[in-house]
């Protein structure tokens, strides 16, 4: 994967994290938001760093 592309998901899950920390003193329905929210991003990081891995040993 490259560093920009590394770069956008591990900043965006912090972005996604920080909301979280901030709305828990709110409403917990955003706090289960932000929470899948992050996971989601994290997920789909791992999927596009497997699918590029996999697309550059063929």
């Amino acid at each position: 994967m490259s560093k920009p592309l590394s770069l956008f998901f591990s900043v965006l899950s912090i972005v996604f994290m920080s909301a979280m920390a901030i709305s828990i003193s709110h409403n917990g329905w955003f706090v289960l938001l932000f929470g899948l929210l992050t996971l989601i991003t994290i997920g789909a990081g791992f999927i596009v760093r497997a699918r590029l891995r996999r697309k550059g040993q063929d």
